[in-house]
């Protein structure tokens, strides 16, 4: 609850004069938050680790639901497909117990990795996916235990004290700066003024987002020397729970009573996708970023369904992992998963010349 009200004071979602004395305090904090990032950053840039093999990061400059995870199976395929050996490091946001871990090797619960990785290892066979604190052991582990010869970084961004050998930051186009404040007055990780390390710059869901001219001329202004590139959330179709290779057609969804349900970081983007499909649930369940769902849960989500007279749950792929482990046999609703894939649209050749350039090294 505290985090969903800071969120929305930080996202000016909340009006009025006591939200306006919370956002003055919250913004005496952000001047703190800031010279911290500022201190922190310019120490461990200066010191940053060198690891063996081509280091890719990839990471955002703004809270979470940039599409990080959809670049990173982006690349993981196309990378593996030219031979060379990857593997995927993660730091496992909000996974349960410590140490490091290796998708079936030590641990293939979600909990124990975090959804994110989790789903990475479950559509990416074949490419080790290790997730723990420490991303400098995690790379040498990559290297001496799988032979990785390509490393790719997920939220790496802020991982300012490894060198990295090509540094990729994603932008939401539905809201690439949010109201450009550092947190926790606005969604800033870092100042705008840190995109100038970055090499590439990937507008993500442009097919969504609105006055891109305006994001894209903020962004060519900070670091023209980056190359941008523009890509797109595709919707591939929708299949059961459990069942990814069987895809159902949007218009088979469309014509039938639903209810929508996420807890990922831009629900906004998920619906307006649903919608895009023709696909208009009758009502929308949203709840906080990696939420760990509840029998109590699914007893809330039978219930509004009946009253609706809904029979069917439609939710993301990361939604997915998470509810696997605690919906029961003879669950009454059938839930259906959207299906989505990243498909870069502008200066695409481009990305993928820098790309094999540098992996070809």
């Amino acid at each position: 609850m505290i985090k969903k009200i800071l969120y929305n004071l930080a996202t000016d979602k909340y009006q009025g004069f006591f939200a306006g004395c919370a956002k003055i305090f919250l913004f005496l904090l952000s001047l703190l938050y800031g010279l911290l990032v500022k201190i922190l950053s310019g120490y461990h840039l200066g010191r940053r680790k060198k690891v063996s093999g081509r280091l890719i990061s990839i990471g955002n400059i703004t809270l979470g639901g940039t599409g990080k995870t959809s670049l990173v199976e982006y690349l993981a395929r196309i990378l593996s497909e030219k031979g060379k050996r990857v593997a995927i490091l993660s730091r496992g946001y909000k996974r349960k117990g410590k140490g490091s871990r290796v998708k079936g090797q030590g641990s293939s619960k979600v909990e124990e990795m975090g959804d994110e990785p989790y789903l990475l290892s479950r559509k990416l066979s074949g490419v080790p996916v290790l997730v723990g604190s420490d991303r400098v052991k995690l790379a040498a582990q990559a290297s001496s235990r799988y032979g990785a010869d390509t490393l790719i970084l997920d939220d790496g961004f802020q991982q300012w004290r490894i060198k990295k050998d090509l540094e990729i930051v994603t932008i939401d186009a539905t809201r690439p700066f949010g109201n450009r404040r550092l947190l926790p007055r606005g969604i800033l990780r870092e100042p705008l003024s840190a995109l100038r390390r970055a090499d590439v710059l990937v507008l993500t869901k442009v097919n969504l987002g609105h006055d891109l001219l305006a994001a894209k001329k903020v962004l060519t202004g900070i670091n023209p020397a980056a190359l941008l590139v523009e890509s797109t959330h595709y919707p591939l179709g929708f299949y059961e729970m459990g069942q990814p290779e069987q895809l159902i057609p949007p218009e088979m969804v469309a014509v039938r009573g639903s209810l929508s349900l996420c807890g990922i970081g831009d629900p906004n983007s998920f619906e307006l996708l649903l919608h895009s499909l023709g696909v208009r649930p009758q009502f929308c369940l949203r709840f906080p970023d990696h939420h760990d769902y509840s029998p109590e849960d699914l007893k809330e989500i039978v219930r509004k369904s009946r009253q609706e007279d809904i029979g069917i749950v439609i939710t993301t792929e990361k939604d997915a992992v998470r509810l696997a482990g605690i919906v029961p046999g003879g669950f009454p609703l059938k839930i259906l998963v959207l299906k989505i894939e990243l498909r870069i649209v502008k200066n695409e050749q481009e990305f993928l010349d820098r790309l094999f350039k540098l992996c070809a090294d």
